[in-house]
């Protein structure tokens, strides 16, 4: 029989809306091109990582992609919105209707469907200030029945951070006190049952954590093959963001949701991992290609950001890492100045020089606005603080209490979260501290009373005649009872009747009530786009990307201002010029990490991601005769990490004074 031969369809000419290849670079449309099998992008920074995930999943889209079955996940709420947003902008509003969020959302999504598998029903979302405050609670009684009174025992700050590695690391409680908290090692019988006694704690208060978010999720996948394959078939594509901030849980998570086909394509850049201290393993993104038979690689290296001086040296810096993807970045930037290096005899020095430069620059027409002076260590900037002061330069310092953590705003969400879970008795011990005359022992007979499901609050205070407020008890929960028991109340009545019982007490208990009550009327505000209490609190907790009105609308706000930053939360910014203060070694890198190979590489990304934030300028900074008490030495040396680039990539100079 003869036969046709139908030719393969040459995709490449497809007639798109998008002209990809014009508004690509060659290896950003061969990432963005990718549509079948897994692959891994290594974005270097400054490269355009999120132009590649935007134009990705235009095409993805265009290609004939159910946009209800492609997952984005990106670490903030923020960043997965603004891609949905420019996809749209970019095609059209089928992009809008992409799964998008982070790790910690789509597993919240996950929990309230299938979260009935382990008796997930209904439940409030601790946040990490109020796990903190649980497991302290656990671990008061837990100490006092033990007597435990010979020796230091851990404080709540340090058990928290315990259990969380030990869940996001998977590894056991015993491991991680053995590799960074040896000196409690005594302790890991102890810690290991607080850390039992606060998940059943959590169960029967319905309470979970963030951590429970994903290991809930994670056991879920594993444990249920029936809805793993409900969930995996629900999806055809998944992109995921800044893979290198992944840690080992999330990781796992990601390969079971992967079907035969593995259509998962990650992006990252191992330069920038420096979360480590979360739990993040840049291991994840350095062999994720060995957990799919043919995993593509995709390097993106033309830089948007700096000039090659800029390039030329943190390329030497970065490329001389025990373990990467050994990459050059380059510019087509016009040339500039090679960055310098500079030293000083002491902080104070430092401080004078950087006041004078930035004065001398701010005549010669840069605003502070292009400016950042970028620290290791918050501490660190302290000293340069007075001097901007005395010279009247106005700044903003980031990296501080974000407006979801000040005490205001946790009290009035308390009240909601009463309201929604009448069990939870962190949330009950926080507004019953906010009546006069209840003290510590009366909280916990209620909350006990609670826990046990044996309290009727009416006849507690008849059965403890003497006890101080009682009338103010029972207006408390007679008041939070009467809008429990109102199915007709919406959300925002609700936060309005809760604020006008709580502004009162606001307005005893805080200094600077006009500002604080400001905070209350954004919360109502935000409270607006939501129809229930739920869906209302685990947002906040899930993602709280909200500033407090005092930072949006501070009274006299310059026009103009320098950033002040730490280096982990300049991740992803950029300024013209960017100053590194405190480039000292035994400071940057820190003595602490000396013993460490992997601590020591976390260090040099930290500075690479430091360094690679300057689009024209960079001037780095130490002082030296500066004793350190850790190691018992005084530094004078600059940074190790400095001596890692070519002389002659950077300019050397030291500060004299004038004559």
């Amino acid at each position: 029989m003869k036969k046709f031969v139908l030719k393969k369809q040459d995709t490449s000419k497809k007639n798109y809306l998008i002209d990809y290849k014009e508004n690509l670079n060659d290896s950003q449309y061969d990432a963005v091109m990718h549509n079948k099998g897994a692959a891994i992008v290594i974005a270097g920074a400054g490269t355009g990582k999120t132009r590649v995930i935007v134009y990705r999943v235009a095409h993805l889209i265009e290609d004939g992609v159910d946009p209800n079955k492609l997952l984005l996940l990106t670490f903030t709420r923020k960043a997965s919105e603004e891609m949905k947003r420019r996809a749209s902008n970019l095609l059209d509003g089928r992009c809008s209707r992409i799964i998008s969020g982070t790790y910690h959302s789509f597993a919240l999504s996950m929990l309230k469907k299938y979260g009935n598998l382990l008796k997930l029903d209904s439940f409030n979302i601790l946040d990490s200030g109020d796990a903190e405050d649980t497991i302290n609670l656990i671990r008061t009684n837990y100490l006092a029945n033990k007597k435990f009174k010979t020796k230091r025992f851990p404080q709540k700050s340090v058990i928290s951070k315990v259990i969380s590695m030990s869940i996001n690391k998977q590894e056991s409680i015993s491991d991680i006190i053995m590799d960074s908290y040896s000196y409690f090692v005594d302790e890991i019988s102890d810690i290991e049952e607080i850390y039992n006694q606060y998940k059943v704690f959590k169960k029967n208060a319905q309470l979970i954590d963030y951590d429970d978010l994903l290991l809930f999720l994670h056991q879920i996948l594993k444990s249920y093959p029936e809805t793993r394959k409900e969930i995996v078939n629900s999806i055809d594509y998944i992109m995921i963001d800044e893979y290198q901030d992944s840690n080992r849980l999330q990781h796992e998570i990601v390969l079971m949701l992967c079907n035969e086909k593995s259509n998962v394509m990650v992006v990252g850049d191992d330069a920038q991992s420096i979360y480590s201290f979360r739990g993040a393993e840049y291991q994840n993104i350095i062999f994720f290609p060995k957990s799919f038979s043919d995993c593509k690689i995709y390097k993106i290296e033309e830089n948007y950001r700096s000039t090659n001086q800029i390039l030329n040296f943190t390329n030497d810096v970065i490329n001389k890492s025990t373990f990467s993807y050994k990459k050059s970045l380059f510019s087509n930037k016009e040339d500039g100045e090679k960055p310098i290096v500079l030293s000083t005899k002491n902080e104070r020095e430092q401080s004078l020089f950087i006041v004078q430069h930035l004065l001398e620059e701010r005549e010669q027409g840069t605003s502070l606005n292009d400016c950042a002076i970028l620290f290791r260590s918050n501490f660190h900037s302290f000293d340069l603080e007075i001097e901007l002061n005395k010279a009247n330069i106005p700044y903003k310092k980031f990296g501080g209490l974000k407006f979801i953590e000040s005490a205001h705003i946790k009290d009035l969400l308390s009240y909601l979260k009463v309201i929604y879970n009448e069990k939870d008795v962190i949330a009950i011990s926080r507004i019953l501290k906010l009546i006069k005359g209840v003290g510590n022992s009366t909280i916990n007979k209620i909350t006990n009373e609670i826990t046990n499901n044996s309290l009727n609050i009416e006849e507690f205070i008849e059965n403890n005649k003497r006890l101080k407020s009682k009338e103010d008890i029972l207006i408390l929960f007679g008041f939070l009872k009467q809008i429990r028991e109102n199915n007709e109340l919406d959300l925002v009545t609700i936060l309005n009747k809760v604020t006008d019982y709580y502004t009162p007490i606001l307005e005893e208990s805080y200094d600077n009530e006009l500002k604080r009550k400001q905070d209350l009327q954004t919360i109502t505000q935000i409270a607006e786009r939501y129809k229930n209490i739920d869906t209302f609190l685990s947002d906040l907790s899930i993602d709280p990307a909200i500033a407090s009105v005092e930072d949006i609308e501070a009274e006299n706000d310059e026009d103009e201002f320098l950033t002040l930053t730490t280096i982990h939360s300049a991740k992803g910014l950029e300024w013209k010029k960017v100053i590194l203060i405190w480039a000292l070694d035994g400071k940057f890198p820190s003595s602490k990490s000396a013993n460490k190979t992997e601590d020591i590489e976390e260090e040099r990304r930290l500075f690479y991601v430091a360094t690679t934030r300057a689009k024209d300028s960079l001037l780095i900074t130490y002082p030296t005769n500066i004793y350190d008490r850790e190691s018992g030495y005084v530094l004078s040396k600059h940074s190790r990490f400095i001596d890692d680039a070519d002389e002659d990539s950077y300019e050397t100079y030291t500060l004299i004074e004038e004559e």
